[in-house]
């Protein structure tokens, strides 16, 4: 075949016919339309290169030096913000900083002050401020590296979210005995429900797991190992036997790198995943429950297990016990509400003096 000269462009041949792709490093593969030359094709191409373009060539010469858009566009391209925020986060923290951007990008990083970072985040919602001060907080982190600014003016600025219910609802015993009983061993539904259930998880690190996740131990027998996308935390965890057992419950043939697939045997993505449980659920008859709340019912378990905190973070790969009361606060009201009624009626027994016990007990013989 006659050679493509057009950048990132590769050509097959399948059965006589010719398959073209852009292929850029770092990128994922796009296959184009038509042949070389085409309208469609041209069309295609040009959007291919538009699209695998870093994000710090957008909008990084529409201004000079020393402005926000020029911050932005550096800290996009920095070390810092490709190798150390995990990607969900990091794809949040660029919306966010190109919205910054687009509204102020002109204007100088030097004389940004404190109150013009409140009056920024004055008027949005409670988590809207706090992921806007998550974006901001790096990025200006970084102009200090870079010498651009003296202190950043979001240091001592907090932008707290009143907590309101329990958030995700947790999964009690009642609502997995009802999804198990409707969702039998061998069905994916099932393998993603005891996923969660006996890992405790996330989302995003449950999708990618897989067969080659299992390594045998000598001594403990089989362990799953996660590396956890948000937190970066490796983690080692051994396999109940209801999870074992829904794995190998699966069909062996088609097996795939993933556990969890799409009905055309590709890995979900995570948007794609809560979509396809959620309807999963509402088959079981569990409106309003999600995947999430079923991490809840694992840490849930723990702690009623009488697990301490530091036992529940090392399975939960929790970075700080002080996100455990988030999933183990009921349970804690619940036992500590049991001691105190158990030690009040002890005190009173003690008090009743034998003129008291006698009368009541006259008064009960009486009735």
């Amino acid at each position: 075949m006659t050679k493509i000269r057009l950048r990132f462009v590769q050509a097959f041949t399948a059965h006589g016919k010719p398959y073209y792709y852009f292929r850029k490093p770092g990128c994922a593969r796009i296959k184009l339309p038509g042949l070389p030359g085409s309208a469609e094709f041209m069309d295609a191409y040009q959007s291919a290169i538009a699209a695998s373009a870093p994000p710090s060539d957008i909008g990084a010469k529409r201004s000079g030096p020393g402005t926000v858009t020029t911050l932005v566009a550096l800290y996009a391209n920095s070390l810092q913000f490709k190798h150390e925020i995990a990607t969900e986060t990091r794809r949040t923290m660029w919306a966010i900083l190109q919205k910054f951007r687009d509204e102020h990008g002109s204007k100088r990083v030097a004389l940004l002050r404190r109150e013009h970072v409140l009056a920024i985040l004055d008027g949005r919602p409670p988590f809207a401020k706090r992921n806007w001060l998550r974006a901001l907080r790096p990025l200006l982190d970084f102009a200090v590296s870079i010498k651009w600014i003296a202190e950043n003016p979001t240091t001592d600025i907090k932008a707290k979210v009143p907590r309101k219910g329990e958030g995700f609802r947790a999964w009690g015993e009642e609502q997995i005995a009802a999804f198990r009983q409707r969702h039998a061993l061998g069905t994916r539904a099932r393998l993603a429900m005891e996923l969660f259930l006996n890992t405790a998880q996330r989302r995003g690190d449950v999708v990618r797991m897989g067969p080659q996740h299992i390594r045998d131990d000598p001594e403990h027998g089989p362990i799953l190992h996660v590396r956890q996308q948000k937190t970066d935390v490796s983690l080692h965890l051994p396999i109940f036997p209801e999870l074992q057992e829904a794995i190998h419950a699966m069909p062996s043939k088609g097996r795939h790198l993933t556990f969890l697939v799409t009905a055309s045997g590709k890995p979900f993505s995570p948007a794609g995943f809560t979509n396809w449980f959620r309807g999963a659920c509402n088959e079981a008859g569990l409106h309003g429950f999600s995947a999430h709340g079923l991490r809840k019912a694992s840490l849930t378990r723990f702690a009623e297990a009488g697990c301490s905190a530091h036992e529940i973070a090392a399975f939960g790969g929790h970075k700080t016990l002080s996100e455990i009361a988030h999933y183990t606060r009921t349970v804690k009201q619940a036992a500590l509400a049991r001691e105190a009624m158990a030690k009040a009626r002890t005190k009173l027994s003690k008090t009743m003096g034998p003129t008291v016990k006698n009368r009541k007990k006259a008064n009960e013989n009486k009735s």
